[in-house]
């Protein structure tokens, strides 16, 4: 990408889009497209159409999407399912008609089967059954890696998908009803500090393992596969006889019980640990094989620990700002 390219992030409020915002700016990107769902709603085709044909973007970021934790997308499956394939259908499409260089698809590693081999390979994508909790927006997330697939196919374009493992960071979901463990747990444990509360309760039995990285670091790769040569990007995304996407992850995993004591300390929290059996645990271990990635020379560089406490910095920053 040339600095002077007319890029969209789509879903540039998000945790993804802002983190792209931040590290396309310090790499001196100056023409950004950066509208608010107040300002353009993704899920409406002729709002979507019309913004492409306006402003005529040469590269798409698609980090826009419905996300949440296990607790929202049991509640609202239909909402994951439904505005997830509209975003992604119609940017997608109007990409296509305009005429994008490249777009990055941002899926999710919920997209591999509930008991696939790990650590999970590009490869089983479509293997075995889905983890039942989150299975909407699953499908959702393989229909727009397929969508890309399909007109890279059909079109001749460079509509490429990478798949992150679970992300945090500064911009993140704090809301206990919606968000995902990590930032959840953050809030748990600060709240649990500021009330005098003995114990924090933490769902499930604390065995899963999971992998976690800073978005930061995602950002970062995402600009680093957009940057990538053509013949590069035609052997890792457009070759038939290979996966058409790529994972992004750390590389390592830890149990949500070592998570928690990790986040308990970082906070400052001395009551006990709780872990309530009667809620879900989810999929027993997701940690995505990064060898595609590491291939094309790309590795992330924030460790956990210190990733949680610049994120818990800016949490207590939002809250005095509140």
């Amino acid at each position: 990408m040339q600095l002077g390219a007319n890029i969209f992030v789509a879903g540039s409020n998000g945790l993804v889009g802002s983190a792209l915002v931040r590290n396309l700016r310090r790499q001196g990107y100056g023409h950004l497209l950066t509208p608010r769902r107040r300002e353009l709603d993704l899920t409406r085709q002729e709002l979507t159409l019309e913004f492409f044909r306006k402003e005529r973007p040469e590269y798409v970021f698609l980090a826009a999407a419905k996300v949440g934790g296990i607790l929202a997308n049991s509640r609202y499956p239909a909402d994951f399912i439904y505005e997830n394939l509209n975003i992604q259908c119609n940017v997608i499409r109007a990409a296509h008609e305009v005429g994008v260089e490249r777009l990055l698809f941002l899926g999710s590693s919920c997209i591999y089967p509930k008991h696939a081999p790990q650590p999970l390979r590009e490869d089983s994508l479509l293997t075995g059954e889905l983890e039942p909790t989150n299975e909407p927006y699953a499908v959702a997330k393989i229909a727009g890696i397929k969508m890309c697939q399909a007109f890279n196919r059909q079109h001749g374009t460079s509509f490429l998908s990478v798949m992150p493992t679970n992300l945090y960071g500064p911009g993140d979901n704090f809301d206990l009803e919606s968000s995902h463990v990590l930032p959840a747990l953050l809030r748990k444990f600060h709240e649990a500090k500021e009330n005098g509360d003995p114990e924090v309760v933490v769902w499930g039995t604390g065995v899963p393992r999971r992998e976690f990285l800073h978005v930061n670091d995602l950002a970062d790769a995402c600009i680093f596969i957009m940057n990538l040569k053509n013949d590069e990007v035609a052997a890792t995304f457009l070759d038939p006889l290979q996966p058409s996407f790529v994972n992004v992850g750390w590389g390592s995993d830890i149990s949500i019980r070592d998570l928690a004591e990790m986040i308990r300390e970082i906070v400052g929290f001395n009551g006990r640990l709780k872990f309530d059996t009667t809620k879900p645990d989810g999929t027993p271990r997701k940690i995505l094989d990064v060898t595609r990635m590491r291939g094309l020379g790309w590795k992330a560089s924030i460790e956990l620990k210190a990733g949680i406490e610049a994120t818990y910095r800016w949490f207590l920053d939002q809250r005095k700002g509140a």
